[in-house]
């Protein structure tokens, strides 16, 4: 089997609550998301999805995707899809870093692998061992009331975990956290998430007011340094996100017990095939793990979906279902949010149909 051409969509979804707002002043309303379709010579096509959350949050710039993927296609057109250790050691030739661009294409490789073996993706990732999994809801950044008033809706929805968005000034951060865990029943789990937006003196300041453990402390610093100062002074579970970016920061930040749980975001890591690796040495560490990505569509989603199914639930945390956030759906058959539940698909490969026509034309074709 061989590629034989390459497609770049990109679409934008626009957010049902028409904002979405975290740590140092950044929002955004919508997404500029980039799908990738490959083709083979037997007939079998595969896709993927790369969503950035704007160009603030990480090193990841949506304009600038179709520019490294017009890098990385011509010397993938005739290699094999299924061969995909290969075709992220060929990327990784051609194109140092830039992880979010590799993303969707490893993503599209698995997609055509389980499609050719007849297996869904989350066999060939370990095996499936959930069949659904609980999801938790981002709460956008507001004053207490609207965080209250969004927390009780998605509650009602089914949702169960809720991840705060916070990271701004400290004093305004500890009214929204204790608004919330006024309202919040005792078996819920409320994330205080401040996506490094916090000096350590103010990440000190919240920390030390909820000391009793009532809620997750999330990547509250910029560094891990300033971190490891946080969790010192803190008794509340730990998460580590965006300064988790591969193996060497995971097992520098595991040889300083600087978390009790790491956030892995598809597209940051590189695709499936490096958050696997890293998924499954975390299972080895012993530590939980949030399985997502910056953001997508129903492909990203249905992805995730498949990592999380091949995940010891001893180890799983939570994962999010970003379909649901946006105004656009593109695979009726993909997997949607019951009642805070989403289910890990079954049909080989991503196991969902993508309509093109939602898609357009393609913006970019390698052959």
């Amino acid at each position: 089997m061989k590629i034989t051409r390459i497609d770049v969509y990109q679409i934008s979804y626009r957010l049902l609550d028409e904002k979405y707002a975290w740590a140092k002043g950044h929002s955004v309303s919508s997404f500029l998301s980039t799908i990738v379709k490959i083709s083979t010579d037997e007939g079998l096509t595969g896709y993927g999805e790369v969503c950035p959350l704007g160009s603030t949050y990480m090193e990841a710039y949506s304009e600038g995707i179709p520019k490294g993927i017009e890098k990385l296609g011509p010397a993938l057109i005739g290699k094999d899809p299924r061969q995909i250790n290969a075709i992220n050691s060929l990327m990784d030739l051609i194109l140092k870093g830039h992880n979010y661009i590799k993303s969707p294409i490893d993503m599209a490789c698995w997609d055509i692998f389980g499609k050719a073996v007849g297996l869904p993706v989350c066999t060939l990732l370990g095996g499936k061992m959930m069949d659904n999994y609980l999801l938790y809801r981002a709460i956008s950044q507001g004053s207490p009331e609207e965080m209250v008033d969004k927390v009780a809706r998605f509650r009602e929805e089914g949702y169960s975990r809720f991840q705060l968005k916070v990271g701004g000034n400290p004093d305004d951060d500890i009214k929204r956290i204790k608004a919330v865990l006024q309202v919040v029943q005792s078996e819920d789990i409320v994330i205080a998430d401040a996506n490094t937006g916090w000096l350590s003196c103010e990440a000190l300041k919240v920390v030390n007011t909820f000391k009793g453990g009532e809620v997750y402390i999330e990547q509250p610093c910029a560094s891990l340094e300033e971190c490891l100062i946080i969790r010192q002074y803190t008794s509340s579970p730990f998460v580590l996100d965006e300064i988790i970016t591969g193996v060497p920061s995971l097992l520098r930040a595991h040889g300083h017990q600087a978390m009790d749980i790491v956030n892995l975001k598809i597209s940051r890591i590189g695709g499936l095939t490096k958050t696997k690796q890293l998924r499954d040495l975390c299972q080895s560490l012993g530590i939980a793990v949030t399985i997502e990505d910056s953001w997508g569509g129903d492909i990203a989603t249905t992805a995730i979906a498949h990592l999380v199914g091949s995940t010891d639930p001893k180890y799983f945390f939570t994962s999010t279902d970003f379909n649901s956030y946006i105004d656009i759906q593109i695979a009726e058959d993909a997997p949607r949010r019951e009642k805070g539940k989403i289910r890990v698909p079954d049909k080989p490969g991503l196991g969902i149909n993508v309509n093109e026509k939602i898609l357009g034309n393609p913006i970019l074709t390698i052959k």
